[in-house]
């Protein structure tokens, strides 16, 4: 495939099977084995009618972020759309609010991937594995976004073929010897179905999702730049939607505990997943899914970085970060400082969180109110740019979808944590002094 270096620096290499690989890859096509348990027990077992709604409210997102970057084919994702639709300020807080989930959701990843290497190695601290696996990912990182896309594509059907040993051997177990739970409860729910109880839930499974929107940070490194980045965008979410439907539905049927049993354990819910495929089909399927979480999980970091990295260069380049921060190496056309730096940071957080008992727990509490914030922004930002700066009079895409966009979001933040609610408004008070401090107030005003 050729490749072409535009003005900017970044070079078009990546075609839409590139792009959905890092999009799958951040968002890992196993993503719900590491929730599975809390989900079972806040949907009272509809878990897997809690990724159909998942999936459905996210595809009002993937549909703004396929307007926007049809109308603003630039890389910073959010932040330039935020800029065009709505101006200055709201872009700035756009790019700020998403950067706390581009550096953390890889940061939760890193841990993943050191908690379950350690669970091989028990004699090698899990901050060691974790420190270790960013140091090898951003070396992938840093030697170009073709050779990442590369390593990151095997490591994705090595993910994909684990998962459907998984589908095969539960497909099998379930039909010689039957169900724990009714057939329709993933759907239905155990004891009677409960619409509150699935939207509690929801504010959780969102969490698998975050990632597929770093698909819109490569636009400039795209062959067929804006119409092959929505594309992407749109059958990344899908197939991943099908993905986490099929897996929770057949865990489900096979999980052993009850969803009230599994809400008054929390310490089980954690490993529900795990002890589902132990006791439903075998140790061996245990060991393959575990291993596979572990290289999957620092390859969805990979991907989170990459894109943390776009995203700092992006706010870079257009004054909003130091100006230092927007080269891109000539040898490999990655913006080098802006992904080591987003790298220290990752690093930092994934080894605290490591040496912390209660690591895990801290860390996934607060990565989603960042991305929700930026995505209620971008919805804004398609009624800015179509409806109001150019007269549109398509209402359903340019209006009507984005306005159900910030209704779902506003209803994932309000059912998401305390802790999560207060480090979002923190992160946005932070981000609103960068402002201040930087003498900007030309809200609506284009560079």
């Amino acid at each position: 495939m050729s490749e072409r270096v535009e003005a900017g620096g970044l070079r078009r290499s990546l075609g839409v099977r590139d792009l959905m690989v890092y999009g799958l890859l951040f968002i890992a096509p196993m993503a719900p084995v590491g929730v599975f348990g809390v989900l079972d027990a806040k949907s009272h077992g509809a878990v897997a009618a809690v990724y159909l709604v998942a999936t459905v409210a996210m595809g009002f997102t993937a549909f703004s972020y396929a307007q926007m970057v049809r109308a603003v084919p630039q890389t910073g994702s959010v932040f330039a759309y935020a800029r065009a639709g709505l101006g200055e300020a709201p872009g700035f807080v756009a790019g700020w609010m998403v950067m706390l989930d581009y550096l953390l959701i890889p940061a939760v990843a890193y841990l993943f991937s050191g908690i379950a290497l350690h669970s091989l190695v028990p004699d090698v601290s899990r901050w060691v594995w974790t420190a270790l696996a960013v140091v090898v990912t951003t070396a992938l990182n840093l030697a170009g976004v073709r050779t990442a896309a590369v390593a990151g594509l095997a490591v994705l059907v090595m993910e994909v073929a684990v998962l459907a040993v998984f589908l095969v051997a539960a497909a099998v177990v379930l039909g010689r010897d039957g169900a724990q739970r009714g057939w329709e409860t993933p759907l239905t729910a155990v004891g009677g179905f409960s619409l509150t109880a699935v939207i509690s839930a929801v504010s959780v499974a969102v969490l698998s999702y975050l990632g597929f929107d770093a698909i819109a940070t490569f636009v400039e490194e795209a062959v067929g730049a804006s119409a092959a980045v929505a594309r992407a965008l749109l059958w990344c979410l899908v197939l991943a939607g099908v993905l986490f439907v099929a897996q929770t539905y057949l865990a489900a049927l096979l999980e052993p505990a009850t969803p009230q049993q599994l809400a008054a354990d929390p310490a089980a819910q954690g490993s529900a997943f795990y002890d589902t495929v132990e006791s439903g089909v075998g140790h061996w399927l245990h060991v393959l899914v575990a291993a596979s979480k572990a290289v999957g999980a620092a390859f969805a970091a990979l991907a989170g970085q990459a894109a943390a990295g776009r995203l700092v260069y992006a706010m870079s380049r257009d004054g909003r970060l130091p100006r230092a921060l927007a080269t891109v190496a000539p040898a490999t056309a990655v913006p080098r400082r802006a992904l080591l730096v987003a790298a220290v940071i990752t690093m930092g957080a994934a080894v605290w969180a490591a040496d912390r008992d209660d690591g895990l727990d801290q860390l996934t509490s607060v990565v989603n109110v960042g991305a929700l914030t930026g995505f209620a922004l971008l919805h804004a930002s398609v009624i800015g740019w179509y409806a109001v700066k150019h007269g549109s009079r398509d209402w359903l895409r340019h209006v009507v979808v984005p306005v159900l966009g910030i209704a779902v979001i506003g209803a994932v933040v309000y059912e998401a944590s305390r802790t999560a609610q207060i480090t979002g408004a923190v992160w946005l008070g932070v981000g609103l002094l960068v402002l201040v401090v930087q003498g900007t107030s030309a809200v609506g005003i284009r560079r």
